[in-house]
């Protein structure tokens, strides 16, 4: 009752069936490690925003991208801002995400000498896309600020890195280019500026990262894995359908075949006579 399972269609349905279960189980594992790094993400977002803050030299120095674990770290740098150098960061959105704008890149000459860039905030974008913005003038003279260490925008960030932009506009917050721009050496990274916060006179400041959500990750990984549980069922109950459906033909065939040859010779010899 099972030969038919050596039929073409059934091969290929069986082959097709052990090829999706292992694929079906990885990608269930790819999404389990999605959630995972996400979840390392929060934790790591989570304790650097609540970390003691430290002074930026601690933890980047110039020409050195900033360690992974040092990323959304709390630091303080103590210097004065070189308005004459700011420039503007293109296509940014406000801390509602739905304007928007340009950040205010502004670098922060410290004590020391060496120089920082520091994001002051969102502005919006204003009349002339090909000019540069009216910027709020930053604090002078000798400034303490507060903010979060970013790592460079790069190719891997996503961002496209336009060329032909106009003056004093750029698209990445990028430490190495802006050296170069600059002509002097420039900490790694960037700082996002939480404090002081300019309030409604200054650019709005960058909202916290989101870490509390974890995204649907998981619920995908259980998914897949329900789904490679499924087939070898799937492919039991279609068997299953596939021998009722050929019995039923059969025992349908054998009745024809029985009606289509007429009575039994010796039943009618021994039937009784009709009065």
């Amino acid at each position: 009752m099972y030969r038919f399972l050596l039929s073409r269609q059934w091969v290929i349905l069986t082959l097709v069936g052990l090829v999706l279960i292992p694929v079906m189980i990885k990608l269930g594992f790819w999404q389990f490690h999605r959630h995972e790094s996400r979840v390392a993400h929060n934790d790591l977002v989570a304790r650097s925003l609540t970390a003691e803050p430290v002074p930026v030299t601690e933890l980047t120095k110039p020409g050195r991208p900033v360690p992974g674990g040092d990323v959304w770290r709390q630091v303080t740098a103590r210097g004065t801002f070189d308005t004459k150098d700011e420039v503007v960061v293109r296509q940014r959105t406000d801390k509602d995400g739905q304007r928007q704008g340009y950040y205010v890149l502004t670098p922060l000459v410290l004590d020391g000498g060496q120089t920082v860039l520091v994001n002051r905030g969102w502005i919006p974008p204003g009349d002339d896309l090909t000019k540069f913005p009216e910027v709020p003038a930053p604090p002078s003279g000798k400034v303490s600020v507060t903010g979060r260490l970013k790592a460079d925008e790069t190719d891997s960030s996503g961002i496209k890195n336009t060329k032909g932009l106009p003056p004093r506009q750029v698209m990445r917050i990028n430490s190495q280019t802006q050296a170069q721009a600059l002509g002097r050496p420039v900490l790694g990274g960037y700082v996002e500026l939480t404090e002081p916060d300019p309030g409604t006179k200054g650019p709005q400041v960058v909202p916290e990262p989101d870490h509390d959500s974890i995204g649907p990750h998981m619920a995908y990984a259980v998914q897949w894995w329900l789904f490679a549980a499924f087939v070898p069922v799937g492919w039991a109950i279609l068997v299953r359908r596939e021998r009722r459906d050929r019995a039923e033909e059969a025992a349908k065939a054998a009745r024809a075949a029985a009606a289509a040859d007429g009575p039994d010779p010796e039943v009618a010899r021994t039937a009784p006579a009709a009065e």
